[in-house]
């Protein structure tokens, strides 16, 4: 008898350490994605077979304020970019209402940003996207409304994120431009590498995008 409840005791303390095993083990790092990771439309052609190493480069534009933003914001951050433009009634206000839910999470978070650069610089001045950045809520010092030269936009997107792609003749894309934006959020850690891209209409896709913000900001 005291053989059978020796026995029994070992099955429960197997099967609890199993559980607690199973249960506590951390899921796998979020990979880190390079040029070769991604559509080769995205890609500027001077990276398409880069396969490691790769970061955001350095930028030097201007926000919502008229002020110069350069990297620095983003220096040991983890952050969310997209690309986007104040007069799109399509897709960006849906993928804008789900950055602000974003900024919700994560309000006050110095350790997390947030940039939202303009395909279309024309209209997009610094004024407009102040009056944009208001409508939509942001937190001054979080919530960055990136303009400047279309060519540092447009190269940024192309050898930085990957969120631009050539427009086909008979469709020069929402903004009038040479270029289509895509609707994905782009996740970079502090190092600037990127580790995922999000679909930004998606619910969904956002609130997986949240929680992986959050792994980031507490394994770096």
């Amino acid at each position: 008898m005291k053989r059978i409840y020796f026995l029994l005791v070992i099955f429960v303390i197997a099967v609890a350490g199993t559980y607690f095993f199973i249960n506590s083990k951390k899921p796998d790092p979020l990979p880190v994605v390079n040029p070769i990771d991604v559509q080769p439309d995205l890609v500027d052609s001077s990276l398409i077979r880069k396969g490691r190493g790769h970061k955001i480069g350095n930028f030097s534009l201007l926000d919502q304020n008229g002020k110069t933003v350069t990297e620095s914001v983003i220096e040991k951050k983890v952050f969310v970019a997209e690309y986007f433009f104040s007069t799109c009634g399509s897709i960006c206000p849906i993928m804008n209402v789900q950055m602000q839910r974003i900024q919700e999470k994560f309000k006050g978070n110095a350790a997390f940003k947030m940039l939202s650069f303009t395909v279309d610089p024309e209209t997009d001045k610094p004024s407009a996207l102040k009056e944009y950045a208001l409508r939509h809520h942001y937190q001054d010092g979080q919530w960055y409304f990136i303009t400047g030269k279309k060519e540092d936009l447009y190269a940024l997107a192309r050898k930085s994120f990957f969120v631009l792609k050539p427009a086909e003749a008979e469709n020069l894309g929402d903004a009038g431009n040479d270029f289509i934006h895509t609707n994905n959020f782009v996740l970079v850690d502090k190092r600037k590498q990127i580790r995922g891209y999000y679909d930004g209409t998606n619910p969904t896709e956002v609130d997986k995008l949240m929680v992986d913000i959050a792994r980031l900001l507490e394994e770096q």
